[in-house]
């Protein structure tokens, strides 16, 4: 990913595939084997200690909270729960086919969006199965590149991946963070183009931070924290967000500190500079909450780095601002502030500049002081928000107005910028231009997921990376001056169309709320009841979910399966509104979202009861131990990912605390009342029933820190030890980001291989 281009992300697509037809669905087990849920499994005793806590005059037991802790104890319970599970999941006859046949559809060349800087494009490759995609280089977009970055050779089993990178405004230099087995933590370095060659800096303990080059090239900002305490670098909390600047040449400890607050450690902070490299826009958030205050320095032609004050545009937190381009002296963002779904909105600096052309500060700046000091009241129309604790010092001016579609991002691209919409949970571009102020249709591809945008200001060219649900990510060329879309890359592999059926139905929420689902699925599957199903959601922290190719999902469908994808509450495809509805104490809206989903499945003689599994993961990891949970008799298996499992201590670890905006925090009463009634590891009740399980983490997710999954996992067993509750820990893998391909694989021929199990199904003798 490109830390500073003009580039924006509505889905990271996961790749992949080769075509083949559907099969019908067949027993997995030979005559006379024993059922799956009738098989007895020896699980490791897990000790259950005397801990509790009082919350708010109400005592809750924490008996697992020995497995927050990375001790021998712990370790061990690992080892003993993957060799239960192992044993489980190697006896499912599906398993060998499975991997096979995933190994077959992993294996095809992809591609990322080529994105040019200094007249030198640059995009990343995997010829198939590599374990991390290379990046490489070139003088023009022809599809033929010069390796510059290979992942692959910095680790033997692939673990070491390629986080971010961003090249200097004359791409002649690269700078690129790596993370190791997993981690959220990155290390910096920067390449030599020409040559390929690493200078000697070297910058540590990044996490969450682009980086973005100054106009001359000398060096970059980026934004970290302060070094953890021994043994807690995957499990100590991380506040206090840091921006520095890195001068090259320089050791990190010679890194200018450029902006801090000591006033408010849940606050992150970042940095982007506008094409030209004059302005350097700072976002301010409050947490992983959608809303964020925005100041700017102006920093002329020179090379300073720091000097000017910052001059705050957006004070407060009542809306989302994300910086998307300049030209001459006027800034532009797309917003949601007054405007639920998303609208561009022009800032005009003028006599608001000369106030940023003053001395050097001598310490780093807090939050800038009231709006007063600058002078200048918000335009009207910007006034007209519920967010009163908004201010807008500045000329603000709307220049696109909100639309029915919901506004996801922008990209600045020639003489204007490319604006990417939602409207019923698939995409549509649409380009602005600047100079005359026309907002004209771009093609788009129907029914499908636009991943990705490459553009520059004053370019005559765009890069479009879309993806559908039968077809992997497709890259085109799109010519500015006609409108004229063309491929660049096309994957050949993925779901023959005719004997597939891609469609989009509403169930209908517990309070009628119409919840939108796709549906894939073989042409001429019959509505008997009996299909089994896959269904997945999400449901958090504006996220979309929108068309997406996986060759898992793929996999799954030729089985004859069907794969349902929900669109739920507390995700972005309908705007902020739709997020609201589904955050802090509307999260149970959420739930009945995805439960709505599974009924409509139902009721509509798609499948029955005892054969749909629920499966997503980290927020949506916790959306399927809350529903399965709540509604235990509605689902065959369930796949919780890396989840958020225990709502009473999330914001205890790592990144947990930036959660608080989304989820609320149990150190507040009203909080505390509804995050008790669906944490998924507080619901767990002795003697219920609960669908086979399978929970999923990795021993480096330092995220969602894998004690979330280890305390569900031994509850579920202690309330159900006669039922199928098995957890997979990952080794020397994380939250999910850069996994290699070899990792993913087996994880999803295990998930597969589970399910199959579970629902008798099994695999055509030809993948064997």
């Amino acid at each position: 990913m490109v830390a500073t281009a003009r580039v924006f992300l509505a889905l990271t697509a996961l790749s992949a595939v080769v075509a083949c037809g559907g099969q019908q669905v067949a027993p997995a087990e030979p005559a006379g084997a024993t059922p799956a849920a009738a098989v007895a499994l020896p699980y490791p005793v897990a000790r259950q200690a005397t801990q509790t806590d009082d919350y708010h005059g109400e005592r809750i037991a924490d008996p697992y909270r020995w497995l927050e802790s990375d001790s021998e104890e712990t370790r061990a319970w690992i080892a003993a729960q993957n060799k239960v599970t192992r044993a489980f999941l190697d006896g499912s006859k599906a398993l060998p086919g499975l991997r096979k046949r995933l190994q077959q559809v992993w294996n095809y060349p992809k591609v990322s969006t080529p994105y040019e800087q200094g007249g030198r494009y640059f995009w990343r490759y995997n010829e198939g199965l590599k374990n991390q995609a290379v990046l490489c280089w070139s003088a023009k977009p022809d599809g033929h590149c010069t390796p510059l970055i290979d992942p692959n050779t910095l680790a033997a089993d692939g673990t070491v991946a390629l986080a971010t990178w961003s090249p200097s405004k004359d791409g002649k230099l690269v700078a690129y963070a790596t993370a190791s087995a997993g981690s959220d933590w990155n290390e910096v370095r920067v390449r030599k183009v020409d040559d390929g060659a690493d200078l000697p800096d070297m910058v540590q303990w990044v996490k969450f931070s682009g980086l973005t080059w100054n106009k001359q090239g000398s060096g970059f900002w980026y934004g970290r924290y302060d070094a953890p305490k021994a043994g807690e670098a995957l499990t100590g909390s991380n506040k206090f967000n840091k921006i520095y600047f890195h001068r090259l040449g320089d050791a990190q400890d010679k890194d200018e500190l450029i902006w801090q607050d000591k006033d408010h450690g849940e606050w992150g902070f970042g940095v982007e500079t506008s094409e030209d490299g004059r302005f350097l826009v700072l976002s301010i958030s409050n947490g992983a909450g959608s809303q964020n205050g925005v100041s700017f320095r102006d920093l002329g032609d020179t090379d300073r780095v720091a000097g000017g004050n910052w001059v705050p545009l957006v004070e407060g937190f009542g809306g989302r601002f994300d910086f998307v381009g300049a030209v001459g002296d006027d800034l532009y963002f797309r917003t949601d502030f007054g405007a639920p779904k998303g609208r561009m909105v022009q800032v005009k600096l003028g006599r608001y500049l000369d106030r940023t052309r003053y001395a050097k500060p001598k310490k780093a700046q807090k939050l800038p002081t009231p709006a007063a000091e600058i002078g200048a009241d918000p335009r009207a129309l910007l006034l007209r928000s519920e967010a009163k604790e908004v201010t807008l010092p500045g000329d603000w001016t709307q220049v696109v107005a909100e639309d029915e579609a919901t506004l996801q991002a922008v990209a600045q691209a020639g003489d204007g910028y490319i604006l990417s919409y939602l409207r019923n949970a698939y995409s549509e571009l649409k380009m602005w231009d600047a100079k005359t102020g026309r907002l004209a249709a771009l093609p788009s591809p129907p029914f499908s997921t636009v991943n990705a945008v490459s553009a520059r200001q004053g370019s005559s060219e765009a890069f479009v990376s879309s993806v559908d649900f039968l077809q992997p990510p497709q890259v085109g060329r799109i010519d500015l001056a006609t409108g004229r879309l063309v491929p660049w890359f096309a994957a050949k592999h993925g779901l023959d169309a005719a004997r597939f059926q891609v469609r989009q139905v509403h169930a209908k929420s517990r309070d009628g709320t119409p919840v939108p689902l796709f549906l894939v699925h073989r042409a001429d599957l019959p509505a008997n009841g009996e299909n089994p199903v896959f269904l997945y959601a999400y449901g958090g922290f504006n996220a979309t979910v929108t068309p997406n190719y996986n060759p898992a999902w793929q996999t799954w469908v030729e089985l004859g399966g069907v794969l349902a994808v929900a669109v739920l509450r507390g995700g972005g495809e309908f705007g902020e509104s739709w997020h609201k509805a589904g955050m802090r104490g509307n999260k149970q809206n959420v739930f009945d979202d995805f439960i709505g989903a599974a009924q409509w499945l139902v009721d509509h003689k798609l499948s029955r009861p005892g054969r749909v599994a629920i499966a997503g993961g980290s927020n949506g990891g916790l959306l399927v131990g809350a529903c399965m949970t709540q509604r235990p008799e509605l689902f065959g298996a369930a796949l919780p990912a890396v989840g958020v499992m225990d709502m009473l201590r999330f914001h205890q670890f790592t990144i947990g605390w930036a959660w608080v905006p989304e989820y609320g925090s149990a150190a507040n009463a009203d909080d505390f009342s509804w995050l008790r009634k669906y944490s998924p590891l507080h619901n767990l009740k002795p003697a219920v029933p609960y669908p086979p399980t399978l929970v999923t983490t990795a021993d480096h997710d330092d995220r969602v820190v894998p004690g979330h999954s280890f305390k569900f996992a031994a509850a579920l067993q202690a309330a159900n030890p006669g039922g199928i509750g098995l957890i997979r820990v990952e080794t020397k893998a994380g939250h999910g980001a850069g996994k290699p391909t070899s990792k993913l694989i087996d994880e999803w021929a295990d998930r597969l291989a589970f399910v199959a199990r579970v629902f008798d199904v099994q695999t055509p003798a030809g993948w064997n």
